[in-house]
């Protein structure tokens, strides 16, 4: 079998073409009692249901400095983000937050509270963030990571962070920051206008 670069791996698209089930070709339709448009089997009767997916990640934070990473990966390739990723079947949104900062910073945390809860209907999201205190500061990036570096308030580079859903937590966080009082805050993205980055 020939090995391929990770560049060469993709998330499959949302609509399939055929059934998983029986393998025959898959139809775009209504299913009786439904109300959505499903990818439908007619062969051997299996819906295909498409359900938003979970992002999962923390705002982990070091003697008032914030941790960020730098991507190293596609979407956004390059742009800083606070840890985080897709959580995985079988784990809760905390687990999923925490193994995906060991996996992209390399740092151990303490997971704090649920901080932003953050509704992406036009990607199909749904971001989480935890707060989060860093237990030691040494840094071990992971593959999807080109650099980790904690940031102070006042060093985050706004122009080259990397999703809305990311921009729009730091600025929550940091606006608390002042009082002291870090309440869970739920509130959805939305489409972004033509020429702006999309969440």
């Amino acid at each position: 079998m020939t090995a391929h670069a990770s560049t060469f791996y993709f998330p499959s698209p949302r609509t399939e073409k055929f059934c998983s089930q029986c393998g025959k070709a898959l139809t775009r339709m209504v299913p009786p009692g439904d109300s959505h448009e499903r990818d439908v089997c007619e062969n051997c009767g299996a819906v295909h249901y498409q359900n938003p997916r979970n992002v999962v990640g923390a705002l982990p934070v070091w003697e008032g400095k914030i941790l960020l990473c730098l991507r190293a990966i596609e979407p956004r390739y390059n742009t800083w983000t606070l840890p985080a990723g897709f959580m995985e079947l079988g784990e809760t949104t905390g687990q999923g937050a925490h193994r995906e900062t060991i996996e992209e910073a390399g740092v151990n945390i303490e997971l704090g509270p649920l901080y932003t809860v953050i509704d992406v209907p036009h990607a199909e999201q749904v971001h989480f963030f935890y707060l989060a205190k860093v237990l030691d500061p040494a840094l071990a990036p992971g593959e999807e990571t080109l650099e980790a570096r904690y940031f102070a308030p006042n060093e985050i580079p706004w122009e080259n962070l990397s999703f809305r859903t990311v921009i729009t937590t730091l600025e929550h966080y940091l606006r608390d920051l002042e009082t002291g009082n870090f309440p869970i805050h739920h509130y959805s993205i939305p489409i972004p206008p033509p020429k702006q980055r999309p969440a």
